[in-house]
């Protein structure tokens, strides 16, 4: 029988009705035989996740500050879910040795992952299955990234030897023992990583929504949901905007060829979004898979006239952004131009550094900067085979009066990026969904 790891986000665990229903997913399928659990998140919109809670009393403590109340306001949220679901543990001793290694000034990051160790001990009693803590199978190198070797010969060795576990997403150990967290999400990460480890038939990333949405709904508020997507359309939708799930989080599975799932733990019915390494078939009945985007974003333009046979002129650019430590995102180029697309937060402390820096370097006959844009992703392996996709898209726009201000397609024709004025954003994302979806 195949193996399937389970991750639950902080919302699927909030509070003991959320319990439940974890409970009840567990038990519909056997094959769930691995569970990573978030740290407890909101149980309403006025609510703080437990996270955050940790974040701060850490912060209270280091400044010497009284950091009681929020310490017991955390303990009680536990309390309550243990309490409800009359789980046999004793949480006293367990907050007891939290404030004795605070007072003995353990780290930031151990403070954060105990929201995640906590609620793996509560869900562990509570499904009756062996607690793993990452701390003794998860590590990370003295540099901080993953000892992904290291991590998946010692984290599948305990793994084979129980037949069911909870292991807490969120954190692991350095070379000295003390505790590291991935960055905010890391539970996911860890969820992928116990799936490598476990070689398992499928990742389940259970949280609040149905899977990905083939548009922002709170662009387009009946967006469908993307059923079938690939890990590089996945990619793309991520990098442009798209927050359910970031590729990131998921390359162990990705690498290893294992399907990730995204599912709705208030409607476990749902099929969700499944996740390949590639689709052999177009099930979708639609072109595009999804739409994403982000504003924020200003351009570069430069301009010189036989710019295409003048050796290094790109270089030279590059250099100038490169030296104000800067990195760039499209790189849109002309005959006579080339435009550099880059965040306007990291450009504008070092904008006339810049700009006086590529007068230098490449002798441009116009250099101009634009703010105020916002760039839109249009994506789906099934453009490929649909010629006049691109003519569809811009006759939309067009339609939309939206003025295109830059274009740019990827060599494996899996997405169209535009960049428009940041006031036209969110009317271009309604255009393209309307002529592709509805």
């Amino acid at each position: 029988m195949g193996k399937i790891v389970a991750k639950f986000g902080g919302s699927s665990l909030s509070d003991a009705g959320q319990f439940q229903k974890v409970r009840n997913i567990i038990n519909m399928d056997k094959r769930r035989v691995y569970v990573v659990p978030s740290a407890p998140g909101k149980r309403h919109s006025q609510d703080d996740k437990v996270t955050d809670m940790l974040y701060s009393v850490h912060r209270l403590h280091c400044a010497g500050s009284d950091c009681g109340d929020l310490f017991a306001m955390i303990q009680n949220r536990y309390s309550a879910i243990a309490d409800a679901l009359q789980i046999d543990i004793d949480l006293n001793a367990e907050f007891d040795r939290i404030r004795a290694d605070l007072a003995q000034g353990e780290n930031c990051d151990y403070c954060a992952s105990r929201g995640e160790y906590l609620n793996g001990l509560l869900l562990s009693k509570f499904l009756g299955f062996q607690f793993i803590d990452p701390k003794d199978t998860i590590f990370f190198r003295e540099d901080g990234t993953l000892d992904d070797q290291r991590t998946y010969r010692v984290l599948g060795e305990a793994l084979r030897s129980v037949e069911n576990a909870v292991i807490p997403g969120f954190y692991g150990s350095m070379p000295d023992g003390s505790i590291h967290t991935f960055s905010r999400g890391g539970s996911d990460i860890t969820g992928a990583i116990v799936a490598r480890a476990a070689d398992a038939e499928c990742y389940e990333n259970w949280t609040d929504v149905s899977g990905f949405l083939m548009a922002d709904p709170r662009i387009v508020p009946d967006a469908k949901v993307i059923h079938s997507l690939t890990y590089q359309e996945l990619r793309e939708l991520a990098y442009m905007g798209a927050t359910v799930l970031h590729e990131a989080s998921v390359f162990p599975v990705h690498s290893a060829g294992i399907p990730t799932n995204i599912r709705n733990t208030n409607q476990p019915d749902d099929i969700g979004t499944m996740i390949t390494h590639q689709t052999e078939e177009l099930n979708s009945q639609h072109v595009i898979t999804g739409i994403a985007g982000r504003t924020g974003f200003s351009v570069i333009s430069v301009e010189k006239a036989m710019m295409n046979i003048e050796r290094g002129f790109g270089r030279k650019v590059l250099q100038a952004i490169e030296e104000a430590g800067l990195s760039f995102e499209h790189l849109p180029t002309g005959i006579d131009s080339l435009c550099v697309v880059m965040e306007t937060q990291q450009l504008d402390p070092v904008k006339e550094q810049v700009k006086s820096r590529i007068l230098q370097l490449a002798a441009p006959d116009t250099i101009q900067i634009q703010d105020d844009m916002g760039l839109i992703a249009t994506v789906g392996r099934g453009m490929v085979h649909n010629p006049g996709t691109a003519a569809r898209l811009f006759s939309a726009l067009s339609r939309a009066h939206v003025n295109v201000r830059m274009i740019d397609q990827g060599s494996g024709e899996l997405s169209i990026l535009v960049g428009v004025d940041t006031k036209d954003f969110q009317t271009a994302i309604q255009a393209i969904y309307q002529e592709f979806v509805q």
